[in-house]
């Protein structure tokens, strides 16, 4: 290894860096690729729920209901109403 970093006229101890500098090129394609591409949230795709409620948000829950036939529409709409005033739709700046 000495002989590499001072051998006369070559490229000298930079030489060892090059090793050190693909490997941190690799490394942070594969953090961007984790944090990205492989779990689905690339800039260039769009949300599988088109921007309903997914899983079992209250919302959810209250519309499977409703779609299902289990409550009517006044009772839903009763219902929202309530979930609007505990949980709400918009943000802090206004409606999303």
């Amino acid at each position: 290894m000495q002989t590499l970093a001072s051998w006369h006229g070559g490229p000298g101890p930079w030489i060892l860096f090059f090793p050190l500098i693909w490997a941190a090129v690799v490394i942070g394609a594969v953090t961007l690729l984790r944090r990205t591409v492989w779990r689905g949230r690339g800039p260039w795709q769009r949300p599988v729920d088109g921007g309903r409620p997914a899983g079992d948000s209250p919302l959810a829950v209250l519309g499977r209901r409703f779609a299902s036939g289990e409550i009517d529409e006044d009772e839903y709409w009763r219902r929202l109403s309530v979930l609007d005033e505990q949980f709400g739709r918009t943000g802090k700046g206004g409606p999303a």
